[in-house]
């Protein structure tokens, strides 16, 4: 005799979300485009969030990702933290994603008991309770949302910066190094928004 069989795999999911009670998902975007600075997203999901929508942003479309943003925004609190061109070739990637993650959290509008950061690496951060989880934008419904609104955000400052460089295609590539990214470097040349400390770009300059 029992009771009925739980979902373990919902039960997994929404661990962290049921049990602590202001939770934020953090997470990062651009860390490996050759182009302009990384951004990362906090965000502390709303009850009224259906968050049987939210997943990671690079497994949904543009247009619904773009959706999915505008939900996010209206029910939930959020912050955006970025780390400039010049820090990450200051302090190397790694630790500019970190820093745009810090700057994020930091300027959530509510403290968080608990912050929930995808990957495996921390942001030095006092006073706050910080756990990292691999693959947390497949698990964790606010880090899912985090992905969605740092990537949207991202997108954007790309797409403006693209109509001032056209011909590298930057709004189809978003600065990562496909082939017609390179093609365009070879042909125009490399810009003041690459990250000339970056191998394929550094390479380039020699």
């Amino acid at each position: 005799m029992g009771g009925p069989k739980k979902n373990k795999k919902k039960s997994r999911r929404f661990k962290y979300y049921n049990l602590m009670k202001i939770i934020a998902g953090v997470d990062e975007v651009g860390r490996g485009s050759l182009v302009g600075p990384v951004y990362a997203a906090a965000v502390i999901l709303k009850k009224s969030i259906n968050t049987k929508l939210l997943k990671d942003s690079k497994s949904i479309s543009s247009s619904k990702r773009k959706v999915l943003f505008s939900h996010i925004k209206k029910n939930s609190i959020w912050a955006i933290g970025k780390a400039s061109l010049k820090e990450i070739e200051q302090l190397n990637i790694l630790n500019a994603s970190l820093l745009a993650m810090k700057r994020a959290i930091k300027k959530l509008k509510k403290k968080p008991s608990h912050v929930l950061i995808d990957g495996n690496k921390l942001p030095k951060l006092k006073n706050y309770k910080l756990k990292s989880i691999i693959k947390g934008d497949q698990k964790i419904p606010s880090i899912s949302a985090a992905s969605i609104i740092a990537k949207v955000t991202r997108d954007k400052m790309i797409d403006n910066l693209a109509k001032k460089f056209k011909g590298y295609n930057w709004d189809k590539n978003y600065g990562y190094g496909t082939k017609n990214h390179f093609e365009a470097i070879k042909k125009f040349g490399i810009t003041n928004h690459h990250r000339k400390t970056f191998s394929p770009i550094n390479k380039l300059l020699k």
